[in-house]
C-alpha cells in the first residue's frame, strides 16, 4: 500500500486582496455569490472575504457571507483580515459572526521602525495584547507578516525573534507575504524552507504577488518547500499586477507537484466567468486554463496530428475544466482542423465540397476576419450556395434614437417566405429592435435564446465610419438536438454569432439575424427527426 500524496491547502483572496486591484468593488450580493461558488463547488479549503473596519456595506456582506456559510457548516473557513487596533477589529468581526481574524503584523523591522514607529519589542507587546483579545471573543488568528519578503531579506534576525516570541500564543497560521512581488522561485523555497525548518512547531503560509509575473512559479516553490497553504485569486486579481491566478496554482500542484487538493476544477472556468463580470475585468483570452482560446488549435499541421494520434494533446486537456479542444478555421486551416468542426456540427460533406469551403475559410481569414465553428454553416450555405440557413432574411429596418427619450425600431422580415412586420421600443436601438423582432416570432412559435455576452470591436487608431464587428454569445436552447449536445455528445452551452457593420447598432442585428436562422435551422431539424417517431407511433 503507496502512502497517500502530501496535501496542501488553498486560501482565497479574491474577496479581499482582490477587491484592492484598481476599479473593483464588489457590491455584497456580489460578495456572496462569488463567495457560495468558491466554497461549495469550487471548493476551496480557505476563503478570505474582507478587510474589517472597511465600511458598514462592507460589515453587512461579511456578515451575510459567515450567515449563509453557517448554515451549511462552513463559517470555520471564512477569514477577515483585522489589524492592531486595540480590540476595534476584533469587535466588528465579532459582530459580523465570524470566527476568524488574519491579524496584520510588520514582518519587516524597516515597517516597524519606520511606519510605526516602534522597536520590536513594543510591537511584538501589541500583537500578544490584540491576539488575547481575539482569542477571548472566540476567534482563531492567523497571522500575516507584512512585508516578510524584504524583512527576511534586510534583517532576518528581526522575523526570526517576531516568530520566536509568538510560538506560544496559539496562532494557526503563520503568513508569509511577498507584499512587493519582489521574489524568485529559488528565494522564495530558501526562504520557506527555513522558516519551516527554524519553527518546526509553526504553520507557515505563502501569499504571492505577481509584479515580476512570478507569482505562480513562487507558489511552487512554496509548496515544494513544504508551505501548509498558499494564497491565489480568481482570475489573478489583486493590487498592482495581482496575486496568483488560482486555476494556474491548481493545476500546477496538481499536474507538476502531485499534491493533494480539495479543489473541483471542473468550476474553475465558472468561477473565473462570474469574477468577470462582477469586476469588469476581462482576462486576456489567452490566460492559462481559463482564456477563451487556451484550448484552440490554430495551425492545421496540429490539428491533423490530433485527428491521427493525439498528437498534440497533454495531460492538460480541456475535458478537466468542462470545456472542449476547439480547432480554429481561418488562413492556417487545413483539412483536418474543417473535419473537425464538421465533426463537431454534425455536418458531412463529401470532399468536393469540403475543398471549396475550405479555400473561403482562407480567403476569409487572409482578410482578417474572425471565423468560429458557429460561422461554418454560414459560409457553407454561402458557397454552396445552400437554402439551409437562409430562413429568415431582414428586408427593412428602421432605428430611432433620442437623448433623454426611449428607441424605437420598425422591421420588415421574410420568414419562410412569408413578409411581416412589426415595431418595438427599447432602451437603445439594438434593445429595441430585440423587442419588435421577439414579438414578429412569438407569432410563429419560434423562442430566441437568451443573450449571455455581447462584445463589439473597433480597430484602434480607425475612423469614426470604421467597420464594427459585434460578436454575441447566446445560451444554447436546451431542447433542441444537436444544440444543447454535438455530434460527439459533448456539451455545448452557448453559441456565437457575428455581424459587421460601420453602424454598431446594426452589426448587433447582423449577429442577431444569423442567430434567428440557426435557431430556426435547429427547430426544423427537431420536427425531421421526430415526424419519423410519431408516424412509428
Amino acid at each position: 500500500m503507496t502512502d497517500p500524496a502530501p496535501s496542501i491547502l488553498i486560501l482565497d483572496t479574491t474577496l479581499r486582496d482582490g477587491e484592492q486591484t484598481q476599479g473593483v468593488s464588489f457590491a455584497p450580493d456580489e460578495k456572496l455569490n462569488i463567495a457560495q461558488m468558491l466554497l461549495q463547488q469550487v471548493r476551496v479549503d480557505r476563503l478570505e472575504v474582507a478587510s474589517a473596519r472597511v465600511s458598514e456595506g462592507e460589515r453587512l456582506a461579511v456578515a451575510r457571507i459567515i450567515d449563509w456559510a453557517r448554515g451549511q457548516g462552513l463559517d470555520g473557513r471564512v477569514e477577515v483580515l483585522g489589524f492592531v487596533d486595540r480590540g476595534r477589529s476584533v469587535e466588528w468581526i465579532r459582530e459580523t459572526g465570524g470566527r476568524v481574524i488574519n491579524l496584520l503584523a510588520k514582518g519587516s523591522e524597516r515597517h516597524c521602525r519606520m511606519q510605526l514607529g516602534k522597536t520590536l519589542q513594543a510591537h511584538l507587546d501589541d500583537v500578544r495584547a490584540e491576539i488575547a483579545r481575539a482569542q477571548e471573543h472566540g476567534l482563531a488568528v492567523n497571522l500575516y507578516l507584512e512585508d516578510w519578503s524584504n524583512g527576511y531579506r534586510d534583517n532576518r534576525q528581526y522575523v526570526y525573534d517576531l516568530i520566536a516570541g509568538l510560538q506560544d500564543a496559539g496562532i494557526g497560521h503563520f503568513m508569509l507575504p511577498d507584499t512587493l512581488g519582489v521574489m524568485t522561485p529559488e528565494l522564495v523555497f530558501a526562504g520557506m524552507l527555513d522558516m519551516i525548518r527554524r519553527f518546526p512547531g509553526g504553520r507557515f503560509d505563502f501569499h504571492p504577488h505577481n509584479d515580476y509575473g512570478l507569482a505562480t512559479a513562487n507558489v511552487v516553490a512554496a509548496a515544494q518547500a513544504g508551505a501548509a497553504a498558499v494564497h491565489c485569486t480568481v482570475n489573478c486579481l489583486g493590487e498592482r499586477a495581482g496575486n496568483a491566478s488560482l486555476a494556474e496554482v491548481v493545476v500546477n500542484l496538481r499536474d507538476r507537484l502531485g499534491l493533494q487538493l480539495g479543489i473541483d476544477e471542473r468550476h474553475l472556468v465558472d468561477v473565473s466567468e462570474l469574477v468577470q463580470y462582477f469586476s469588469g475585468k476581462r482576462i486576456a483570452d489567452n490566460a492559462p486554463i481559463i482564456g477563451e482560446d487556451v484550448f484552440t488549435q490554430t495551425a492545421g499541421i496540429h490539428a491533423d496530428g490530433d485527428k491521427k494520434a493525439s498528437l498534440y494533446n497533454s495531460e492538460l486537456s480541456p475535458e478537466r475544466f468542462s470545456r472542449r479542444r476547439i480547432y480554429a478555421l481561418g488562413k492556417l486551416a487545413g483539412k483536418a482542423s474543417l473535419e473537425k468542426n464538421l465533426e463537431w456540427l454534425g455536418i458531412s460533406l463529401p470532399e468536393d465540397k469540403q475543398r471549396k469551403v475550405l479555400q473561403r475559410i482562407i480567403e476569409l481569414g487572409d482578410s482578417k476576419k474572425t471565423i468560429t465553428a458557429d460561422d461554418l454553416p454560414f459560409i457553407i450555405a454561402e458557397v454552396l450556395e445552400s437554402k439551409d440557413y437562409q430562413h429568415a432574411e431582414l428586408l427593412a429596418c428602421t432605428v430611432s434614437s433620442s437623448l433623454g427619450l426611449g428607441s424605437m425600431a420598425s422591421i420588415k422580415l421574410c420568414l419562410r417566405g412569408e413578409h411581416l412586420n412589426a415595431s418595438g421600443s427599447g432602451n437603445g436601438g439594438f434593445d429595441a429592435f430585440n423587442k419588435a423582432l421577439g414579438k414578429l416570432v412569438r407569432r410563429q412559435g419560434i423562442v430566441l435564446p437568451q443573450l449571455a455576452d455581447y462584445e463589439i470591436r473597433i480597430p484602434k487608431g480607425g475612423r469614426s465610419d470604421a467597420l464594427t464587428e459585434c460578436t454575441i454569445t447566446w445560451l444554447c436552447p436546451p431542447d433542441l438536438p444537436g444544440v444543447a449536445t454535438a455530434a460527439d455528445g459533448s456539451p455545448r452551452r452557448t453559441f456565437k454569432t457575428r455581424g459587421v457593420h460601420a453602424n454598431q447598432v446594426f452589426a448587433a442585428i447582423g449577429a442577431t439575424m444569423r442567430m434567428l436562422n440557426l435557431v430556426i435551422h435547429w427547430s426544423l431539424k427537431r420536427e425531421a427527426v421526430a415526424a419519423p417517431l410519431q408516424e412509428a407511433s
